[in-house]
């Protein structure tokens, strides 16, 4: 199996490792010269996407393991004029569902097959991978993906192109969802002084049969046991941009989610986002308090 990989980066050397532990041979490429040397001895490095498809023989399979949005759509501007008809482009960034869709008919009209795959998980030890494309494409694609995923059943084809990022889009609003409840109970476990609860015990116990063991709770599990009180973890939390298009997709379809739209407003919160809006509403506590004693005030 031979396999073309542009994108050399944390993700992108995880899935080299995972093709290459597999028994493929992969040709890749990074824009950094230092990232790619990395991997020097495990791939066959070349240098500029152009030179990339001379070193695969057709049909080939070009994976690109890129940002999402104008760096993957330079690097599929540099590398589609040097594909055949049948070679199939595989995107595994986080693009959004709809720019895949529109990537999806632009190359199809140049012969040119593309396909979004939707990476949720951890490439270093076990992920689910989902698909989007035409079934021909897929067929070239499977030996890849089934390298890739956590087992056989770890990956889908889901539908035409955009469903496989549109399904991990939907996947990291669940994940969001989920985290959000974990540390609110496990906060609530460690506020009650009364009960001194160990938390880390506590989430140890939980992973042993209970209906919220998870991968995640494994995650806090083993970090809680260093350090329990998370003094060296700043309060602050990223968001990805495609939680916060699942929730515009919400209220497109109109289906309520209010679960992973608060979740990704906590996480507004923790970035201080709200502070201009929590210093109007204690100045208003502030000022209608006073307005409410003196009014109780003048009624006696």
């Amino acid at each position: 199996m031979q396999i073309g990989l542009i994108g050399l980066g944390r993700m992108g050397a995880a899935i080299a490792r995972r093709f290459t532990d597999g028994g493929a041979r992969v040709v890749g490429f990074d824009a950094s010269p230092a990232t790619a040397e990395a991997l020097a001895g495990t791939l066959d490095l070349v240098a500029s996407i152009v030179e990339l498809p001379k070193r695969l023989s057709p049909p080939r399979v070009v994976w690109l393991a890129l940002p999402a949005g104008r760096v993957t759509e330079l690097a599929v501007e540099d590398l589609w004029p040097e594909l055949a008809r049948g070679d199939v482009i595989v995107d595994a960034g986080n693009a959004h569902y709809r720019d895949s869709q529109r990537r999806g008919a632009a190359l199809a009209s140049a012969g040119i097959r593309f396909i979004d795959c939707g990476v949720a998980g951890s490439i270093g030890t076990a992920c689910a991978v989902t698909f989007g494309g035409d079934a021909d494409a897929m067929r070239l694609v499977e030996p890849g993906a089934a390298l890739l995923a956590a087992g056989p059943k770890g990956w889908l084809h889901c539908g035409p192109c955009g469903a496989g990022h549109f399904a991990r889009m939907i996947h990291n609003g669940i994940e969001y969802g989920m985290m959000q409840a974990y540390a609110e109970g496990i906060a609530l476990l460690k506020g009650n002084e009364a009960f001194a609860i160990d938390v880390a015990a506590m989430t140890q116990a939980w992973r042993q049969g209970s209906v919220v063991s998870s991968w995640l709770l494994d995650v806090i599990a083993a970090f809680l046991v260093r350090d329990a009180d998370l003094a060296q973890v700043a309060p602050v939390v990223a968001d990805s941009g495609d939680v916060r298009w699942a929730a515009l997709e919400a209220v497109e379809q109109g289906v309520p989610a209010p679960v992973m739209a608060l979740a990704l407003m906590m996480r507004f919160a923790s970035q201080n986002k709200s502070d201009y809006a929590d210093r109007l509403l204690a100045m208003m506590r502030k000022d209608i308090g006073g307005h409410s004693a003196q009014g109780l005030a003048g009624a006696r």
